[in-house]
């Protein structure tokens, strides 16, 4: 068996064709979504990230507000920038890159959880808790986004999770439980007995722990879904979570570069999008 690949690269390049005519009837109303990005130092894969984000942005004819600090800022210096975006109208919504090196809880409870488009606001984690609306994270809804593009069967799926996380697994857990996905999730980690025996049984598998070939093709039930999340670093490059050899065993695999992390980006401008066309209804 050969995994089909679950290209987040293309579909990103689908959804951004998608979001510029959602774009254009937004700018026929006379409003212009506005994306900004807050980042503190000069962390290469962090500023590759944010720049990867403004490219999008202008591709699809949002405009973009950049607000870089050094690695030298302070806290309330981050915060004062958080604090100008929630007044500036031009700003539809906005993310602070992680990691800051600065209290992260206080930095994301001090945005605007209407203009969270990262989805990591705690009152936007507890409506995702309550199943109310509201920005959801980007990564799980990107990697649910890319489930059903391939029309990868999620209802009734048997999914294990590996890693819990703020920006991956804990809220894909709660996303793939809801009654519009329907999955049964299991949520693996550090302290897990038998890794293995877990994911043998699981009809998709998520590998966020940041393990460099954590996943192995003997761990792999043949025909699963198997979708890597892990970013390390090993001999100075850049590795996954997931073995090569899983693509053996695999029905879909990610590539890593090229799966997830282009469907991270896909969904916050798709967050983007909904808060201008939810702000434009509420102007009518």
């Amino acid at each position: 068996m050969t995994a089909k690949l679950l290209d987040g690269k293309a579909t990103l390049a689908q959804i951004k064709t998608e979001l510029k005519a959602r774009v254009a009837s937004l700018a026929e109303k006379g409003i212009t979504p506005g994306l900004a990005t807050v980042l503190v130092g000069d962390d290469p894969a962090s500023s590759w990230y944010v720049g990867a984000k403004h490219k999008d942005c202008a591709e699809i004819g949002i405009h973009s507000i950049r607000k870089d600090l050094p690695a030298t800022a302070t806290q309330a210096e981050a915060e004062a920038v958080i604090d100008e975006l929630n007044a500036d109208p031009a700003c539809t919504g906005y993310i602070v890159q992680q990691p800051t090196g600065l209290d992260e809880f206080a930095l994301l409870s001090r945005i605007d959880p209407a203009k969270d488009v990262d989805g990591l606001h705690p009152f936007n984690l507890g409506c995702l808790v309550m199943n109310r609306p509201a920005p959801l994270p980007c990564t799980p809804v990107g990697i649910v986004e890319l489930l059903r593009r391939f029309e990868v069967p999620i209802a009734g799926a048997e999914v294990v999770v590996v890693g819990r996380g703020l920006t991956v697994g804990r809220p894909l857990g709660l996303l793939l439980t809801r009654k519009s996905e329907n999955a049964t999730v299991t949520l693996c980690h550090t302290g897990t007995r038998d890794l293995a025996k877990h994911v043998r049984e699981a009809d998709i598998v998520v590998a966020a722990a940041g393990v460099p070939d954590i996943i192995t093709k003997d761990m792999v039930k043949p025909g699963a879904a198997v979708l890597d999340v892990g970013v390390s670093r090993r001999e100075g490059k850049v590795a996954g979570d997931v073995a090569k050899d899983v693509a053996e065993v695999a029905g879909w695999l990610t590539p890593n570069p090229g799966g997830v992390g282009p469907m991270t980006r896909a969904m916050l401008l798709s967050n983007v999008v909904e808060v201008a066309e939810r702000q434009a209804g509420e102007r009518v």
